[in-house]
């Protein structure tokens, strides 16, 4: 998704980049491109030209086109500008102190809402929330059997009642909510082919019923710009509250997603990419604008860090690994944790320019799997203490593994990288959980910004470990 409107967008600026000073034609010049580039991107064309009349406006000013680095002003402009159109601050889904709560899903046939009801339980049971889901598509053959389906695999009980009358199994949800002590309610509503009158009055029938606290309206991300028309159409029968946005991992243009918000006002409050009930994210605005423009996501990738590390190691682990007491036992461990934050495609593509390698076919998708296959050719003494493997032990390795003797070498180099960068990534994940620690003197470490004692080669580093960009 946003694959080509980044690509043109990072060859205009890159294009900037090249001139000392800037002139209004560069600037109109640039424009254009934009112009074009979001066109093509099934972006709305009135959400364009609104879009590239503000940014114009901003970067025509006097004080950018005479500022010693007018390329990165104009670049800062169109990522404000970005940001605006998706959404100027983040949009999270607040529950009422009402028992239960509940919310209630629309949108078209096919857009994902079955599969997003499931993913919000999933969300909001990994929150200590208790939720319930009320199948209410009763027209569409097998839904209720698939929204079961989901509901056993991540421990949610499905309510179905009669399994005729949406309105009343709507309703019948609520009550055993509360007679099951459930605090939120899922309602999957049916969808059509197309916005229709039946459609829209049966969903009107259902938030009289039930009063839901938030509507959330599901949209396909790979529709382009004519999603708008039909969330227009939802937002005045229904008035939804936000946009769950689906299948943000396809190939389309992904105009869609840059429209909804500016023409509807309505924000988007979580996109889906993948089929794994652990795959709905909150959206932020500013890091998708951020991604688009080719700067990375590196906070949704050591927040996604932090919530593995949470839920996985204890504190004396902790505190052994921040020693750089690393042993190829853990090597494993953090591959396993990697595959569950999406595995290396994902975490490549938070990476500054990670999603123009994966384009490219840059990112070797088998390398933490190779890696594990080496340490589990290893015998217990050698993983626990990686300094026994000498010249001997590693040819064993290799033919154990079905490996060269060079590959078991650049492992173990690997390897060695990475325990000299334990104490520089650790405070990185303590301060995101607000255990920011200080250098002597009360000096803070010096890094990036943010991110503790960390620095940009350790970025290149962490690729490099990963055997993503050649």
């Amino acid at each position: 998704m946003f694959d080509n409107l980044s690509d043109r967008l990072q060859g205009i600026f890159s294009g900037l980049r090249g001139k000392g000073r800037l002139t209004e034609d560069d600037i109109n010049s640039a424009m254009r491109e934009v112009r074009m580039a979001m066109l093509e991107a099934d972006v709305n064309f009135r959400v364009v030209k609104q879009f590239v009349a503000r940014t114009k406006e901003r970067c025509l000013d006097a004080e950018v086109l005479d500022s010693l680095s007018p390329t990165q002003n104009v670049i800062k402009i169109v990522t404000d500008e970005l940001t605006e159109l998706l959404g100027r601050t983040d949009s999270k889904l607040v529950l009422s102190s009402r028992i239960p709560n509940v919310i209630m899903l629309v949108g078209l046939q096919g857009s994902g809402k079955t599969t997003a009801a499931a993913k919000l339980a999933y969300r909001l049971k990994q929150e200590g929330h208790s939720p319930l889901l009320a199948a209410c598509d009763v027209y569409r053959p097998a839904a209720a059997d698939q929204l079961e389906t989901l509901g056993n695999e991540i421990g949610v009980r499905v309510f179905r009642g009669d399994g005729k009358d949406p309105v009343t199994i709507a309703k019948g949800g609520v009550q055993d909510a509360i007679d099951n002590l459930r605090d939120v309610v899922i309602v999957d509503t049916a969808g059509r082919l197309h916005v229709d009158e039946q459609m829209m009055e049966e969903a009107q029938a259902i938030k009289s019923a039930v009063k839901p606290d938030q509507i959330l309206m599901v949209v396909d991300a790979m529709t382009g710009q004519d999603v708008v028309n039909v969330a227009a159409a939802f937002s005045e029968r229904v008035d939804f509250d936000g946009v769950i946005m689906s299948k943000m991992d396809g190939d389309a243009r992904g105009g869609g997603a840059l429209s909804i918000r500016e023409v509807t006002g309505k924000p988007i409050k979580f996109i889906s990419a993948g089929e794994k009930p652990d795959s709905l994210e909150e959206f932020h605005p500013d890091r998708m604008a951020r991604r688009i423009l080719g700067m990375g996501d590196m906070l949704s990738l050591i927040e996604s860090a932090v919530k593995v590390q949470q839920q996985e190691e204890e504190q004396a682990e902790t505190e052994r690994l921040m020693k750089s007491q690393l042993t190829l036992n853990d090597f494993v461990t953090m591959n396993r944790q990697i595959r569950k934050m999406g595995g290396v495609s994902k975490l490549i593509s938070a990476l500054p320019g990670g999603d123009k390698a994966l384009g490219q076919g840059q990112v070797d998708e088998g390398a933490l799997d190779r890696m594990e296959v080496i340490i589990n050719s290893m015998t217990k003494a050698e993983r626990e203490k990686p300094d026994l493997l000498n010249g001997s032990r590693r040819a064993r390795i290799a033919a154990g593994a079905g490996v060269s003797v060079t590959e078991v070498n650049q492992l173990m180099k690997k390897f060695n990288e990475t325990k000299k960068m334990m104490k520089r990534m650790m405070p990185a994940v303590e301060e995101m959980g607000g255990k920011g620690k200080r250098g002597k003197k009360g000096k803070r470490r010096r890094g990036i910004p943010g991110m503790g004692g960390m620095k940009m080669s350790d970025l290149k580093k962490i690729q490099d470990m990963m055997g993503d960009i050649k």
